[in-house]
């Protein structure tokens, strides 16, 4: 097996709503100067984020099969709302492009629709789906702009969920990967930055804890919604161990086949907080490097040191599934890059009576309180109230 180049961290900073929700901040509640690109290095890359299901639309053309998103939006949870014309990038990518570059962006991370690529999850490429790509992607690249590509954004394709849970199944892991190998060796010639799967994280703890996104799977008492298909105890983590063996092996495939001729990246975005112990105690010290155990080292620890962190396994126990050797050395060190998703900062109390209840999921494993949803705020909410804000 090819050991992965050197490892690097690229802080993946799409600016339009990041940097501006960020300057905003700072200028209007701490009364700082206003910034500029000067205040940047020259090699700093500002670009713009989407992903497909938000902004494509043709939800139902040129042969684009549902994925988990559209049956969620049309199950009535995306505030009534769905993505059958959304944006309408599909027909107005050039428009989108130009306003781009008028914008002065650097580069553009969009996702691709697997299955609007791979109506089936899996077989023949669907022609016009691989002609929208192209021409989004030769577009961008004639106009100065990088292209940034995302292989799954809670878009799973829906037959895929009906044929064997998605996720929640180890034959994901074959399906991703030839998923990933399609996008590779059509787009990788001009695409040179590849994530391979957003914010795992928080799409794990929405769609297999509470429910309250796709593919809306959860059990009492934990769910967010009214369903009761799944299993809140221990099915976030059985999806995140299947999307890190995922990554690894479309990761792994890359730098096998295609990064001596392609010479791109391939990485992961995670969403983040910045997380602070309430108070200087001991025990509020404690949960808040727990809450980063289980906020990022879910993610993080195995792909540095191929494990979950101590504190997920031993409150988790048997419901956090193990690397088996082999499954360890895939993960650790498969990343070129990782993508930071980062919004607010948090306030971490001990929580650990939460650790008495048999019927646990993710929030009582992680035996931590959070104090506020954003930077000024004192209020207390639980971990789920967390996880629900951010996917609404």
């Amino acid at each position: 097996m090819m050991e992965p180049p050197q490892t690097r961290l690229m802080i993946n900073v799409f600016i339009v709503s990041f940097l501006a929700l960020l300057v905003n901040l700072v200028v209007g509640v701490l009364g700082a100067d206003n910034y500029s690109r000067d205040d940047f290095p020259l090699d700093f890359v500002f670009g713009s984020g989407t992903s497909a299901y938000q902004v494509e639309g043709a939800a139902n053309k040129d042969g684009r099969t549902p994925s988990i998103w559209d049956t969620f939006a049309y199950a009535g949870y995306a505030h009534g709302e769905n993505g059958d014309v959304a944006c309408d990038g599909y027909h107005k990518y050039k428009e989108d492009v130009q306003l781009m570059l008028e914008t002065g962006l650097d580069a553009y991370r969009f996702s691709i629709s697997w299955s609007r690529l791979l109506p089936n999850g899996r077989g023949p490429v669907n022609p016009k789906g691989l002609q929208y790509y192209n021409n989004l992607i030769n577009e961008l690249i004639s106009n100065g702009i990088q292209p940034h590509a995302t292989l799954h954004n809670f878009d799973l394709p829906q037959v895929l969920e009906d044929e064997y849970g998605g996720w929640i199944s180890r034959d994901i892991i074959r399906d991703f990967t030839y998923y990933a190998e399609v996008c590779f060796r059509e787009f990788g010639d001009r695409v040179l930055y590849w994530t391979t799967v957003n914010e795992p994280n928080v799409f794990a703890l929405g769609g297999y804890d509470q429910g309250n996104s796709p593919p809306r799977r959860c059990s009492p008492p934990f769910c967010a919604t009214n369903d009761t298909m799944g299993n809140s105890t221990y099915e976030p983590y059985l999806a995140v161990h299947h999307i890190l063996l995922s990554h690894s092996s479309a990761a792994r495939l890359y730098w096998r086949k295609y990064r001596d001729k392609q010479h791109g990246f391939v990485g992961i975005s995670i969403y983040t907080f910045g997380i602070f112990p309430q108070t200087n105690t001991e025990k509020d010290r404690v949960a808040s490097q727990r809450a980063r155990d289980f906020f990022v080292g879910w993610i993080m620890e195995p792909l540095q040191y191929g494990d979950y962190p101590i504190s997920m396994k031993t409150n988790a126990g048997e419901r956090i599934p193990a690397f088996t050797n082999h499954e360890s050395k895939q993960v650790k060190g498969s990343f070129d890059f990782i993508g930071v998703i980062h919004y607010t900062n948090l306030n971490v109390s001990d929580n650990s009576d939460a650790l008495k209840n048999q019927l646990r999921d993710f929030t009582a494993d992680m035996a931590a309180n959070i104090f506020g949803e954003d930077l000024f705020s004192n209020e207390e909410v639980n971990g789920q109230q967390v996880i629900r804000h951010c996917k609404t």
